[in-house]
């Protein structure tokens, strides 16, 4: 859920700065996020990427049925869960000219054995991997990447202890051997969210750059 904050400031994306390069940006409150109560926060308990997915593709929909947003030139960015969510949209849909995935979940078995919250994947999943391998497969994006023919930019701290690097590197590795256009930035020093000025300026910009490629003619 998206609060009324103030969007200046850089933080992981420079919203404003997008906007002022022509940028029309959907913060969509999808399903399994907060501010609709209990029903509406649980409804996508073992299903990431998918309903969630829908919803964010009708919103965008909305936009360019209201000749908002260009449909070809449409590009999916997120942080943590919105980085699970740039990563596996784009195994299920080629409808984006570019994926910016930000410390984002790329396997749900190896991130359940390596996070500092090991508990937190089979809870929401209600299951352990173990017990259901199928089903961690099937939401994971690094078991549907052959998929992927999308541009994609990785983003992710050396120092995550809750989306271990290796999240990302698996996924930057795997989109490589695919031959799909890919860069990887490791922050060193850096938790789960940018710290250092530095690196949040050098992260808006490579974002920058990166729809710049791929969404301007």
């Amino acid at each position: 859920m998206f609060g009324e904050t103030y969007v200046g400031s850089p933080g992981v994306y420079p919203l404003q700065k997008f906007a002022a390069e022509g940028y029309f940006i959907l913060r969509p409150n999808f399903r399994g996020s907060g501010g609709y109560g209990k029903d509406f926060r649980f409804a996508n308990l073992s299903d990431w990427g998918y309903g969630d997915l829908e919803d964010m593709k009708a919103g965008l929909d909305k936009l360019i049925e209201q000749g908002k947003v260009n449909p070809d030139r449409q590009a999916i960015m997120g942080w943590s869960y919105g980085g699970f969510m740039s990563a596996f949209a784009i195994t299920r849909t080629d409808r984006f000219r570019a994926s910016m995935m930000g410390a984002g979940v790329s396997n749900l078995i190896s991130m359940t054995g390596t996070s500092d919250i090991p508990s937190f994947l089979p809870d929401y999943f209600e299951s352990e991997y173990w017990e259901d391998y199928e089903k961690h497969m099937r939401h994971s994006a690094i078991f549907n990447v052959e998929n992927v023919t999308t541009p994609t930019l990785i983003l992710h701290p050396e120092e995550d202890i809750r989306v271990p690097v290796s999240q990302g590197y698996e996924m930057y590795v795997a989109l490589k051997r695919l031959g799909v256009d890919t860069k990887m930035v490791v922050y060193p020093r850096q938790p789960h969210g940018l710290r250092e000025p530095k690196f949040i300026i050098d992260a808006g910009e490579r974002q920058l750059q990166w729809l710049e490629k791929y969404l301007k003619d």
